[in-house]
């Protein structure tokens, strides 16, 4: 139980005992550093119940707060804040409490489950950057609401169908020369990428020819002949073509396998997969039961439509004339489908692009119209897009930023600076390599996570490879300093397992001890809010607060051998909550740096 707990329930005691009023709230912040305290009560907003003058009433509180709670030590009033110290005592029960705990901040996994959907990639083209925020911002998320105590469950839906997968399919049969991954050395994704980008280079030059011909150029766009053909290529793919389908299983099998490549350089993974060629035709069944509800209606011409005027939004099509699916219809069927593939499932993150913020919106409102009852707990984790300093990416120009070419990228700029700062003497080449990896991906992935998801990022590669500042490398030198603190301690033989015996704490081991105290109520925001941003930026609070405490204090050098084993202690306790922090980003720790 965090302190600000145990003080709102006596701040209300003291105010119903001197008063007479039951405080709907009380208002806590930190004490500014100019103010002796720890906690502080901001006494203004309780003048809306409790009449008098604010210095009297902080006065009053702090004076029972002493009397009545063993872990307030002291107290002062400035103007109308009730600056508290806590104890040093309360703060090392804490510590003896939970040094040794190793799931310390995490909550046991409830029966509550939730699924993540996050990646969702085209099989036309290999992972890019903004698909990078995407599976970074998804899987941390999930990782977070495990923390948190829910039960989890990663997925993601391929997009694996469609004219634009046809394009690659037609560009490959003419242009391909029956390459394949295994002839080229090439990924399977980067391959067939490859032939998306090349379709895009025919349409344009003959949509040229014909435009030199005489034909209108809108006119010329939809009556390309490669385009044409590609839309034939489809409507025989829809009809189960024996020879289209055998391409089209052939192709996507060389995308699926240079997908896990990434996702393991990344370090993300699924539970499961859903494949929109196996969910388009999902919904259809809801709209004809929605229909017969009034949930629905039907125009003249057959389509079905539901009308969200009333809740500020528009009339949304949910079924074509002809009777196919729109993308709406396959998201509610896809949606009420994994409910009855995971029945325990309550609820379900959406990891997708800020472009898509009104599709979410009707859908969920459409699902709760439906009458489930999870559909109130769906939640869009909408984020921005991430730029690079060279401008906009477009897929089918192939001016895209490769995933795999990024964080080999980042592996290359972490060891330039790396060799530049003379840090990894003594390291062999494997090592290195290893090392330069682990700095190069966890640069990538803090400068991402470190944002609010909602914010646009321009990610510059060596600004996040900084060992200054709040970087991942900045965190990891940090971590690495102190498993070498930690190793020294145990080679100079200091005793490590002995509670915490001291009978006073310096200021500097009083504010660390505050900042882990943070963790887990950390970790439950972070899942409530959908926000990895909360624990990296924690992170990087906590160690901020452990070098300002190495460079005032000394830990091996101290005489007194209890406050030395404290210390120690005290580090290893800030070395495994940067750890556990750092896995919910899905980032690595490097034991020596």
């Amino acid at each position: 139980m965090t302190i600000e707990i145990i003080l709102e329930a006596k701040v209300k005691e003291a105010v119903q005992a001197t008063y007479g009023v039951e405080l709907i709230s009380v208002e806590f912040q930190p004490t500014r550093k100019d103010f002796e305290g720890d906690v502080t009560v901001v006494v203004f907003p309780m003048l809306r119940q409790v009449k008098g003058n604010p210095v009297q009433i902080g006065e009053q509180i702090g004076a029972y707060l002493v009397k009545e709670v063993a872990a307030v030590a002291g107290y002062n009033v400035v103007k109308g804040f009730l600056n508290i110290v806590i104890s040093d005592r309360y703060y090392l029960d804490f510590f003896n409490a939970v040094k040794d705990k190793t799931d310390f901040g995490l909550v046991p996994t409830s029966n509550e489950a939730v699924i993540v959907e996050y990646s969702s990639p085209n099989t036309n083209k290999p992972l890019h950057l903004g698909h990078i925020r995407n599976n970074l911002l998804g899987y941390s998320v999930a990782e977070i609401l495990k923390a948190s105590g829910k039960k989890v469950y990663k997925t993601q839906i391929i997009n694996d169908r469609g004219i634009h997968i046809c394009k690659s399919m037609l560009a490959w049969q003419r242009f391909g020369n029956g390459e394949t991954p295994v002839s080229t050395g090439l990924k399977g994704d980067k391959l067939v990428g490859n032939y998306y980008v090349a379709f895009d280079k025919a349409y344009k030059a003959e949509i040229g020819q014909l435009v030199e011909k005489g034909v209108d150029k809108k006119v010329a766009e939809k009556e390309a002949p490669i385009l044409l053909e590609a839309q034939k290529m489809l409507q025989k793919w829809e009809a189960g073509d024996e020879e289209v389908v055998s391409l089209w299983k052939q192709m996507n099998g060389w995308v699926y396998d240079g997908f896990e490549i990434t996702y393991k350089n990344l370090g993300v993974d699924f539970d499961t997969y859903y494949y929109e060629s196996d969910t388009y035709l999902l919904g259809k069944d809801v709209v004809a039961e929605g229909l017969e509800k009034g949930v629905f209606y039907g125009k003249e011409d057959g389509s079905v439509w539901i009308d969200l005027t009333d809740e500020g939004l528009d009339e949304k099509i949910v079924l074509r004339s002809d009777g196919t699916a729109v993308y709406m219809t396959q998201d509610i069927g896809t949606a009420i489908q994994r409910v009855k593939d995971y029945p325990d499932v309550n609820g379900m993150v959406y990891t997708v692009g800020n472009e898509q913020d009104y599709h979410f919106k009707v859908l969920f409102l459409i699902l709760k119209k439906l009458g489930f009852s999870w559909a109130e707990k769906l939640y869009h984790l909408s984020y921005g897009m991430v730029d690079l300093p060279s401008g906009k990416m477009k897929s089918r120009e192939g001016t895209v930023v490769d995933a795999d070419d990024l964080m080999e990228d980042m592996t290359r700029t972490a060891e330039a600076i790396s060799k530049e700062l003379g840090k990894l003497e003594g390291y062999s080449e494997p090592e290195r390599a290893a090392l330069y990896k682990m700095i190069g991906l966890g640069a990538l992935k803090y400068y991402i996570l470190k944002v609010d998801p909602k914010k646009r990022i321009l990610f510059d590669p060596e600004e996040s490879v900084d060992f200054q500042g709040n970087t991942g490398p900045f965190i990891q030198y940090t971590y690495a300093r102190i498993q070498s603190i930690l190793r020294k301690a145990q080679e100079t033989k200091v005793e490590s397992n002995l509670p915490a015996q001291i009978s006073g704490l310096h200021p500097k081991e009083k504010e660390l001890l505050k900042q882990v105290q943070l963790f887990p109520e950390t970790i439950q925001l972070a899942a409530e809010n959908y926000s990895p941003a909360l624990i990296a930026n924690y992170t990087y609070d906590l160690v901020k607060e452990f070098n300002s405490f190495y460079q005032q204090v000394s830990i091996l050098g101290e005489s007194d051998e209890q406050k030395k084993v404290f210390r120690v202690q005290l580090s290893k306790k800030v070395g495994d909550t940067i750890k556990t922090a750092f896995s919910l980003l899905g980032i690595e720790v490097p034991e020596r740096m």
